[in-house]
């Protein structure tokens, strides 16, 4: 009798540690995923967050920001007489005036009117009425169309943005990409000179008297 009163008290105490037990893990597994759940951002598809989790395309990034670009330089393009007579006066005061940035020079957007003169890789001279001989301004045609002005035009755009410099850089030539499909597509480079033009675009300053024009409207005559 004592020894099955003994037995007795034993699987008890033998499931009152096992209830312990599960009752303390079951403790500790909410804990844990509570824990969990604070830590979680939720993601929600198409938000600025879910576009952060998929791999960068400079090209979606230059699709999303272009319209706006081409706006800006549309909006604040300077006449290029205007400009180049205060250029004459004060290179680096007329490049603060109008341009963004620094570095080796300002972005400044521009307009005009000319003529297309000879072209060499998509690159051709325009003869502008009022300017001295001396003066030389290109339009690039593509197909390469070369250097990060479009990106830098508005001054928005930043290398803190990217994860390195090959996403910066990379990110100039999407946007090049995109001004090329929006307005170069179905240029026919071999009939343009002699053709009277409409330009509005953006350079970089470097050389006052040598101005290389990536344009965003371009309307032929």
């Amino acid at each position: 009798m004592i020894k099955a009163t003994t037995q007795s008290q034993l699987s008890n105490q033998i499931s009152a540690k096992k209830r312990k037990i599960a009752l303390v893990s079951a403790i500790s597994a909410t804990i844990i995923f509570g824990a969990m759940a604070l830590d979680t951002t939720v993601i929600v598809n198409g938000s600025v967050n879910d576009l952060r989790q998929q791999v960068f395309s400079p090209d979606n990034y230059a699709n999303t920001h272009y319209a706006d670009i081409k706006s800006y330089i549309l909006d604040n393009s300077v006449n290029a007489i205007t400009l180049l007579k205060e250029l004459q006066v004060d290179k680096k005061a007329a490049g603060d005036k109008y341009g963004v940035g620094g570095g080796i020079g300002p972005v400044i957007p521009v307009s005009f009117e000319g003529t297309i003169d000879s072209g060499r890789s998509g690159i051709f001279k325009v003869s502008i009425p009022g300017f001295p001989d001396n003066q030389t301004v290109r339009i690039q045609t593509g197909p390469a169309i070369n250097g990060t002005d479009l990106r830098d035009a508005t001054g928005k755009i930043s290398f803190g943005e990217f994860t390195n410099q090959i996403e910066y850089q990379d990110v100039g030539a999407a946007l090049n990409r995109a001004m090329k499909a929006d307005i170069l597509e179905d240029l026919d480079r071999t009939t343009l000179t002699g053709k009277s033009v409409e330009i509005t675009g953006v350079f970089r300053l470097i050389n006052a008297k040598n101005w290389l024009v990536t344009p965003v409207r371009m309307n032929l005559k």
